[in-house]
């Protein structure tokens, strides 16, 4: 019994060091360097390769009349061969098969034998990849030729296509596949930080606000450490630390600040999408707005000649034309109006997305917009 209860004892201490410990929380509307910078240096490699999926259910590539795309043809034979089967390329059939791209990206921090994930594309004229199996296929650096890479595995499209007697259906594209975790890594960058005396930082979103505020965040901690150079990047000495370099950035990336967001309304004419930014702000001015609908319509009709006249028959059209006015409505924005006052402004007026659009455009060219107008 004595060494039970030691043993509740010590359990209980453990517990209570545990809820007793600080957590450091994010405080409100703050954001990690972590989210809102890259290393300087640390570029990501881009990798290609040519693969080849097997196994699809009479989806892969076949031209009309021939056996299958030349590629895809060539590619099996190629393969057969590498596995000591020697097959002439005009006795294969590749429906069942189909050629694709493979593309990757790798971080400058994944180590050797890490796992990427492996986007597919066909290049041929393959229906679908959905079912289809990878075959091995190096991913290559398109500048060296170097493979940094192997993918294999099975494919997934989230897509559906299905046909029968002609008609077909089809959900989601289905020429486009990935293999999450397909990719292994069997050459990495070498990315070796731990020999660095100064790190650059280097802003996702360039802004000398948010720079400043980067650096007197990190010199509060280590007096003189930061300085920036620019408006996208903030150079940090490094201070011997225990932990040494990798000890240093864990503190880095998880120091806050409130970030400074640029005034800025973001326009998708093609979804009728608005994003307008908390801080975009309007002078005074009116919005007036009315709608003109013209209508046309064109009625058709036939003239039959009299019975015995010899006389034929003759098709026409009549047209008729309208147009209606609705009444114009207004409303007078106040100097210095929000996105909240805005946005309530025009939906009073009961306006579309695209009667929106329209008004946003034109309070920017009377110069009323305090913000950048961004028109996708």
């Amino acid at each position: 019994m004595p060494s039970l209860s030691k043993y509740l004892f010590r359990l209980l201490l453990l517990i209570f060091g545990i809820i007793a410990t600080p957590v450091q929380a994010q405080e409100p509307g703050s954001s990690r360097l972590k989210d809102l910078t890259r290393i300087e240096g640390a570029l990501p490699l881009e990798l290609t390769g040519y693969g080849l999926i097997v196994g699809l259910d009479g989806t892969g590539d076949r031209v009309r009349g021939k056996r299958g795309s030349p590629q895809t043809v060539q590619g099996i034979a190629n393969m057969l061969e590498h596995f000591g089967i020697t097959v002439d390329p005009s006795l294969i059939t590749a429906k069942n098969a189909a050629a694709v791209m493979v593309t990757a990206t790798l971080d400058p921090f994944n180590a050797t034998g890490s796992k990427i994930d492996v986007t597919l594309s066909s290049i041929g004229d393959a229906r679908s990849l959905s079912g289809g199996i990878l075959l091995e296929t190096p991913l290559l650096d398109a500048s060296t030729g170097a493979a940094y890479a192997m993918a294999q595995g099975p494919v997934s499209t989230g897509a559906v296509l299905a046909s029968t007697l002609g008609s077909s259906v089809q959900v989601n594209h289905t020429n486009t596949g990935r293999i999450p975790g397909g990719g292994v890594v069997v050459k990495s960058l070498n990315m070796d930080m731990s020999q660095r005396t100064e790190i650059g930082l280097v802003l996702k979103h360039p802004d000398f606000t948010n720079a400043v505020r980067m650096a007197n965040t990190i010199n509060a901690s280590y007096p003189n450490a930061a300085h920036v150079n620019h408006a996208g990047l903030v150079r940090v000495d490094v201070p011997t630390l225990p932990g040494g370099v990798a000890g240093f950035m864990s503190i880095l990336e998880n120091m806050t600040i409130d970030v400074d967001l640029p005034a800025r309304i973001v326009i998708n004419e093609r979804t009728g999408t608005i994003v307008a930014g908390g801080d975009v702000r309007i002078n005074e001015v009116m919005v007036t707005y009315g709608s003109l609908i013209v209508s046309t319509q064109a009625d058709p009709f036939v003239s039959q000649p009299g019975p015995l006249s010899g006389g034929k028959t003759v098709a026409g059209a009549t047209g008729t034309a309208s147009i209606q006015q609705e009444g114009t409505r207004s409303v007078i924005l106040p100097a210095n109006t929000d996105v909240n006052q805005l946005a309530a402004a025009l939906n009073d007026l009961g306006l579309t997305a695209r009667d929106i659009i329209a008004i946003f455009q034109a309070i920017d060219r009377t110069g009323a917009l305090q913000g950048e107008l961004v028109i996708l």
